[in-house]
């Protein structure tokens, strides 16, 4: 169907019709949703109206602008106004939001054309999309596997040609990891490039909202779109986004990493390896210089995060308590109703991360438990940092191995949060990562590359990641 750079350039010429494009699309997800359940809700009525809006401005010799008439898919996380925001929860149930999230404004504004709302793990916990109060969705790749979480919707809708783009937020690699088993790009942007205003909150000070695409070039597009600082997010970056779309491929003269801890932990496939060494190479080749650099404290990232995200967890959830909105189950009063309203409308993975967060927050644990992963995090923005001083940019597997099977992990939580090794220390860090696809594994299902970069270090990560991109086309 084309990428969203050409649609887009089509739409802006009068080549072709917002409508046509949006319909092709619709099309699209209605020959295949119902074995890949992509999506929570699929817009089609508001979709069609935004068309024809694109088309009348065109008609009018007016730019509708970078997105236009271009499909974007939503995460269920996003508030879009007036439609359902569930967060693949039950606790949200009825929920429409009164506002639509800074994000979402913005891929309106640029003439883009929102097609739904895509599942994902509940509030955005898990690393497979299986735990969706609405049942899982699967990789278009191989629907007998998982599409990767909690962005899994997202990935899975760009993967099967449902939108040439979506929308997903990472708070340990939820759009990276995911992007790497569906086979398409993923970016997790440096923290406060892009607004979390109308996110549903997971952990507050990992959250952050990226694109994807089904190539680089498209992921830039939109990235450039929703970037910018918002006043109404505080911790929004106070300066102008740079262009990503102009930042080119040449490696030339960069040096980069190939982050040791991050390559050889425990769990990682030897095709995975393989593949990071290939890419590696090919950037040797487009004129790069590569070495091996050690991040060793990357090695407890796992372990800090699962303290630190369960305990902002415990604390931005406890807003749902049956009073405010979404789900209400009865009580005699309000302790017990709000305990009924919980113990129903929060699924066990949610349900096991509050109690995690509140343990490690708790009086006489806070600082043996939360006080050290928050220490460990410094040690990993300083090791990071470290690196950064001798290389431009690092690399690294996405995902340990290709997606897996349905219930290969669901019986052992600890095997479920290892998916998410190779992306958590930048998440830790508030530095941006994206994932490349690079070759098959043994199966025939995608294989993702890492590229990582320092803060605000986005130009030079997109010419790491379009080299790789490139390579990976030619070989």
């Amino acid at each position: 169907m084309g990428s969203a750079i050409d649609l887009a350039a089509a739409v802006r010429t009068g080549a072709r019709s917002a409508r046509s494009i949006t319909e092709e699309h619709l099309a699209a997800i209605d020959a295949r949703e119902g074995e890949i359940h992509a999506f929570n809700l699929v817009t089609r009525d508001q979709a069609l109206a935004a068309a024809d809006a694109v088309d009348a401005a065109v008609a009018r010799g007016e730019d509708p602008g970078p997105l236009a008439g271009v499909p974007v898919a939503l995460k269920d996380n996003l508030c879009t106004r007036g439609i359902p925001t569930t967060c693949s929860s039950r606790i949200l149930e009825g929920w429409r939001p009164p506002y639509d999230a800074t994000v979402v404004e913005r891929v309106l504004a640029a003439g883009g054309i929102p097609v739904g709302k895509t599942n994902l793990d509940e509030f955005a916990m898990g690393s497979s999309t299986e735990n969706s109060a609405f049942g899982p969705t699967r990789n278009p790749r191989d629907p007998s596997r998982v599409p990767g979480g909690s962005s899994g919707g997202s990935a899975a809708a760009v993967a099967a040609g449902f939108a040439p783009l979506a929308l997903g937020s990472d708070t340990g690699g939820s759009i990276r990891q995911p992007a790497a088993l569906c086979g398409v790009v993923g970016v997790k942007p440096t923290y406060g490039a892009v607004s979390r205003y109308g996110l549903v909150a997971f952990a507050s000070s990992l959250d952050q909202i990226g694109p994807f695409a089904n190539s680089v070039d498209d992921a830039a597009l939109l990235l450039d779109v929703i970037s910018g600082h918002d006043p109404l997010d505080s911790t929004s970056i106070a300066a102008p986004p740079t262009s990503l779309r102009a930042a080119g491929g040449d490696v030339a003269g960069l040096r980069i990493g190939i982050a040791v801890e991050l390559t050889e932990a425990d769990g990682i496939a030897p095709e995975v390896r393989t593949a990071v060494e290939r890419a590696a190479e090919a950037l040797v080749a487009a004129g790069a210089t590569v070495e091996r650099i050690s991040v060793p404290s990357a090695v407890y990232g796992l372990s800090a995060y699962y303290l630190i995200a369960p305990a902002a967890a415990s604390s931005n959830l406890a807003r749902y308590d049956g009073v405010r909105y979404g789900l209400r189950s009865p009580g005699v009063d309000v302790a017990e109703m709000n305990a009924a309203t919980r113990d129903a409308g929060f699924g066990d993975e949610v349900k096991r991360r509050i109690m995690l967060g509140t343990y490690a927050l708790s009086a006489g644990y806070y600082d043996a438990y939360y006080g050290q992963a928050q220490r460990v995090r410094t040690l990993i923005i300083r090791d990071l940092a470290a690196a950064y001083e001798r290389v431009d940019a690092l690399i690294s597997p996405t995902a340990p191995t290709t997606a897996f099977p349905f219930g290969a992990k669901t019986a052992d939580p600890l095997a479920m949060y290892l998916s998410d090794v190779c992306t958590i220390p930048t998440n830790l860090a508030g530095h941006p990562a994206m994932s490349v696809p690079f070759g098959l594994g043994a199966d025939g299902l995608p294989i993702g590359v890492q590229v990582l970069a320092p803060a605000l270090g986005e130009t030079v990560m997109f010419r790491v990641a379009r080299a790789i991109e490139a390579a990976g086309e030619s070989a």
